[in-house]
């Protein structure tokens, strides 16, 4: 058991540490800027307090791996951390990129991600589409994602195509099978696919 706990809590330091460092950057960035009366810009009070707040890191990049060897890449447009919240960050327009040490690579898109790296935890939000190499793509208003683990939830609807037809269901869970250490979908709640034949070609 010690062990599960120390290989768990390596894997969460390696997704861990490139958001803390990224809030560090941006902490030191605000803070060295030296004020020169000449050529500051005037701002409203409020904007201030705003900057000083949300503080942020443009264009950030990690990447990491699980306790089980998964490779995970992460971009964004922007990492903010709202309210100064330790541990919290959220990032707008997000790109992340999964490769599991067994199975099809997944690529996830979403407007915004809250994480929490207290919870192990990242909450994606806003057209989040999800795109497998073995032919899924699907879409959800909601996909929470561990980030020590590739364990990803979907609580509640996902819709879309998948391999030879489309696919709608009430839930989706994406994760490690116990039994063959591949990476599976699992859909759940009202699922229905549709089977749309190829037309042959002439």
């Amino acid at each position: 058991m010690a062990s599960d706990r120390h290989t768990r809590l390596v894997a969460l330091l390696k997704v861990a540490f490139p958001l803390m460092a990224l809030g560090l950057l941006s902490t030191l960035f605000l803070l060295s800027r030296q004020n020169d009366p000449d050529a500051a810009i005037p701002f409203a009070d409020k904007e201030i307090q705003d900057r000083l707040r949300d503080q942020q890191v443009t264009g950030p990049f990690f990447s990491g791996t699980t306790a089980d060897g998964d490779q995970i890449s992460f971009s964004a447009n922007r990492l903010t951390s709202p309210s100064g919240q330790d541990g919290a960050n959220r990032a707008e327009t997000v790109n992340a990129r999964l490769r599991p040490t067994k199975g099809a690579e997944i690529t996830i898109n979403a407007e915004q991600a809250d994480f929490d790296i207290s919870e192990d935890r990242a909450d994606l939000t806003g057209d989040v589409v999800i795109t497998t190499a073995d032919g899924y793509r699907l879409t959800s208003d909601l996909l929470t994602s561990e980030l020590s683990t590739l364990r990803i939830v979907s609580p509640g609807p996902v819709e879309g195509t998948a391999p030879g037809g489309t696919l709608t269901a009430g839930a989706m869970t994406l994760e490690k099978d116990g039994a063959t250490d591949s990476a599976q979908m699992n859909f759940t709640r009202g699922v229905k696919l549709v089977y749309t034949p190829r037309q042959q070609v002439e």
